[in-house]
């Protein structure tokens, strides 16, 4: 294809199949353990990461990175407590990242255009450094996730379960915590932190519509992931769209589509006739 003779193109390609991978394999364990909301507060609050690297003269994916983990550490140790309810405890963080990023800028003297690029992500703007960093921290993402699959599932089927199984229940919900904040800054560049958590919950969704097995999801997921990263790199290319936007779109037109053909839909629908005929 003509548009993978760019070297800029090349490492955009590399970068979205990292980010399709990583981000279908964590938004299974998101989905089932309805974390979504979760997903959206950490990648919004990486914002005030990106804002550190950027003042700092340090690698804003980086600083984006270790800023998001300990919001989402704290999250998770905060939902585990339960001395403040989950949804009010990321509101907080929410807002207050996002206002401390925007403070930091405002107290630079230098001119932050970057920002923008990380909020709305830009693609083809990845580097060679960048693409290091970002599949040092996909590696990561998938090494434990993978290697406790089985347990994870577990956590999100039934937690009282997993401890009377004696699982290691807190390292693994903190481990879960830890790979959505790396998933997210994988993301940040590539679709952007406004976007992030959309690639974290719908390929899973999409997954989650058209099969009844884990097997099943974590296939879909990520094909629908890896389509629309492909799909939507090239639409940015060819129509000059906005890269995350294209990539979040295809996933969204895809997830529409497995909507509107799920057997769990066709199911759902057969119970509510059988409960009105009754």
């Amino acid at each position: 294809m003509e548009m993978l003779s760019y070297g800029f193109m090349q490492k955009a390609l590399v970068a979205s199949l990292l980010l399709g991978l990583v981000s279908a394999v964590a938004g299974i364990f998101v989905v089932l353990k309805r974390l979504s909301f979760i997903g959206a507060g950490i990648s919004h609050s990486a914002f005030g990461g990106v804002a550190l690297g950027l003042v700092s003269g340090l690698n804003p994916l980086g600083t984006a990175g270790v800023f998001a983990l300990l919001v989402a550490l704290f999250l998770g140790w905060i939902s585990r407590r339960g001395s403040l309810s989950e949804d009010t405890a990321i509101g907080i963080f929410f807002s207050g990242a996002m206002a401390f990023g925007i403070a930091l800028l405002s107290m630079g003297k230098g001119y932050y255009g970057d920002a923008m690029s990380y909020l709305f992500g830009n693609i083809l703007a990845v580097s060679t450094g960048d693409l290091w960093l970002l599949a040092g921290a996909g590696a990561l993402v998938l090494f434990f996730l993978l290697g406790t699959f089985k347990a994870l599932l577990c956590l999100c089927f039934n937690e009282e379960l997993a401890y009377a199984g004696g699982l290691p229940v807190s390292f693994l919900y903190y481990g879960l915590m830890a790979s959505m904040a790396l998933t997210v800054m994988v993301a940040v560049k590539t679709v952007g932190i406004v976007l992030a958590s959309a690639l974290l919950v719908t390929p899973a969704a999409t997954g989650y519509q058209l099969s009844k097995s884990y097997r099943g999801m974590l296939g879909i997921s990520l094909l629908s992931s890896l389509v629309s990263s492909l799909v939507g790199l090239w639409l940015s290319y060819r129509y000059g769209l906005a890269s995350g936007a294209a990539i979040v779109l295809c996933t969204t037109f895809i997830f529409l589509l497995s909507f509107l053909f799920s057997p769990r839909r066709r199911v759902f629908s057969l119970a509510r006739e059988k409960d009105v005929n009754y």
